[in-house]
C-alpha cells in the first residue's frame, strides 16, 4: 500500500498538478486498499480537523507582521544597520547579505521571502563589488536557510502541534543553529573574497553612525524580542505573541506615517495568499498522515529500526538523511507534515529529546529549499539574479555541504540546540 501511494504521489508531482491534488488523489488510493467506505466520512474529517489547531492561528500572524514590516520599510533600517556592521570588511557585501538574513529571520521566518527580498537588494552590488552572478545567487539562498531556524519558525510551529511540543523551547533552541549557520557562510564568504582578491571597501563606522543605525533599526529589533520573550516568560501564547507583533508593527508603521493604507492592504493580500497555499498543504497532509498512521506505518518504522535504537546519534544520522532525500522532491510543509509522526515514535524511544529532534527536522527541510531539483530558494535566487536556473543548479552544492555541515555539528553536539531553551526555558 505504501508503495502504491509514493508511486502515485510521484506521477502526479511529475505531471505538475498542485500538490495538496496530489496528496489528497494519493490519500484516496490509500482508502481504496485500507476501507473504501471510509472515504467520504474520514477524508473530510481529518482534511479539516488537520488545521483545527488554535497554534496554527500563529502561522498567518506571524506572516502578517513580517509582510507589515516590510510594508512599513522597517526592514530597511535593518540593512542599513548590516551595512555598517559588516560592510567594510573584505567581501563587505557578502558579509552584509548574511547579516542580513539574521536580522530578516527575526522578522518573518520564511526563507523564500528572504531570497527574493534580499537577492534584489544585494546581488547586484555583489556583481559591482566582483562576485560572480552564481556566488552571489548562491549565497543569498543559502543565507535564506537561517530564516526559518532563527525565530519566528514557521516549521517549528508546525511540529510543535504535531508533536505536542513547547514553541518557546523549539524558538530558543534555534537561535544558537541559526547563528552558526551565519557564522558558516559568511567564513566562506571570506574565502571567497580572499580566494577571489575583493579589495575592502569603505571605512569603520564612527560611533556615532553605528548609535543612529542601531537606533533607527531598534523598533525592528524589539519585534523578535515580543516574539520569543513573550512566550518563553509565559506572558502569552504563540499565537498571542503574533497578534501582538502585528498589532505592534502596524501601530508603529501608522504613527511614523509609513504604513498607507495601500501598503496595509497589500500586506493583507500578501498574508491571505501565503496562508492559504500553506494550510490547504497541510490540510491534505494531515489526511495522508492519518492514513499512514492507520495502518500502523509508523509501527513499522520503529520496527525496522529496532537494532539501532540504542545509538540516538545513528538513528538522527538516518532520520536525516531520509528528510534530506524526501526533501529534495517534496514541498517542505507537506515534508514535514507527513514524516514528524513517523520520525518522532522512533526518537522517542531513542532517548533522543523531541526539542533536539525538532531542530534537526526544521534545518533538514530547511536545507531542501536550496537543492536540485525542487529548492524553491533556488528558483528565486535565480530569477532575481537573472540567471539559467540549471547554472545555479550546478553550483548550489558548496552551499548545501556547508549547510550539512552545520547540521552534522548539531547532530553529534546536542548542546549547541538544547544549551539555550535548558537555561531559558
Amino acid at each position: 500500500m505504501t508503495l502504491t501511494m509514493f508511486l502515485v504521489f510521484l506521477t502526479h508531482v511529475l505531471l505538475g498538478l498542485p500538490l495538496f491534488i496530489a496528496l489528497l488523489t494519493t490519500a484516496v488510493v490509500g482508502f481504496l486498499f485500507v476501507d473504501p467506505a471510509m472515504i467520504p466520512r474520514m477524508m473530510p474529517q481529518q482534511f479539516f480537523g488537520g488545521i483545527n489547531a488554535f497554534s496554527l492561528m500563529a502561522i498567518p500572524l506571524f506572516i502578517l507582521a513580517g509582510n507589515l514590516m516590510n510594508a512599513s520599510r522597517l526592514t530597511d533600517r535593518l540593512m542599513t544597520l548590516a551595512r555598517l556592521l559588516v560592510g567594510h570588511l573584505r567581501g563587505g557585501m557578502g558579509h552584509v547579505n548574511v547579516v542580513s538574513s539574521v536580522f530578516f529571520a527575526g522578522v518573518n521566518g520564511s526563507a523564500v521571502a528572504d531570497t527574493s527580498a534580499l537577492g534584489s537588494l544585494l546581488v547586484p552590488p555583489m556583481r559591482k563589488e566582483g562576485y560572480s552572478t552564481a556566488f552571489a545567487a548562491g549565497l543569498t539562498a543559502g543565507s535564506s536557510l537561517i530564516g526559518p531556524i532563527i525565530p519566528p519558525s514557521i516549521f517549528m510551529i508546525l511540529y510543535a502541534s504535531l508533536t505536542n511540543t513547547s514553541v518557546g523551547d523549539l524558538f530558543l533552541a534555534g537561535v544558537i543553529p541559526g547563528l552558526l549557520l551565519g557564522l558558516a557562510f559568511m567564513t566562506m564568504n571570506a574565502w571567497y573574497a580572499r580566494r577571489r582578491g575583493l579589495v575592502k571597501r569603505g571605512s569603520w563606522p564612527t560611533a556615532a553612525e553605528l548609535g543612529r543605525a542601531g537606533l533607527g533599526a531598534l523598533p525592528a529589533l524589539i519585534a523578535p524580542f515580543i516574539i520569543v520573550a513573550g512566550i518563553v516568560m509565559g506572558v502569552v501564547t504563540p499565537t498571542e505573541s503574533g497578534a501582538l507583533t502585528a498589532f505592534y508593527v502596524a501601530l508603529y508603521g501608522l504613527v511614523m506615517g509609513t504604513l498607507g493604507p495601500s501598503g496595509f492592504w497589500r500586506a493583507i493580500l500578501e498574508t491571505t495568499r501565503l496562508t492559504a497555499a500553506i494550510f490547504i498543504i497541510m490540510a491534505a497532509s494531515a489526511t495522508v498522515s492519518w492514513l499512514l498512521s492507520y495502518a500502523q506505518v509508523p509501527s513499522q518504522f520503529v520496527e525496522l529500526l529496532a537494532p539501532y535504537i540504542d545509538q540516538p546519534i545513528l538513528i538522527l544520522l538516518l532520520l536525516s538523511l531520509i528528510t534530506f532525500i524526501t526533501g529534495m522532491f517534496m514541498e517542505e510543509v507537506s515534508a514535514l507534515m507527513l514524516l514528524t509522526p513517523i520520525f518522532a515514535p522512533v526518537a522517542m524511544m531513542a532517548g533522543i529529546d523531541p526539542v533536539h529532534l525538532g531542530v534537526i527536522i526544521t534545518l533538514n527541510i530547511t536545507i531542501a529549499l536550496i537543492t536540485p531539483p525542487m529548492g524553491a530558494c533556488v528558483f528565486v535566487a535565480a530569477a532575481v539574479s537573472q540567471l539559467e536556473i540549471t547554472a545555479l543548479f550546478r553550483t548550489i552544492w558548496p552551499f548545501v555541504v556547508t549547510a550539512l555541515v552545520v547540521l552534522a555539528a548539531l547532530i553529534l553536539f546536542p548542546p549547541l540546540t538544547l544549551w539555550l531553551p535548558t537555561i531559558l526555558g
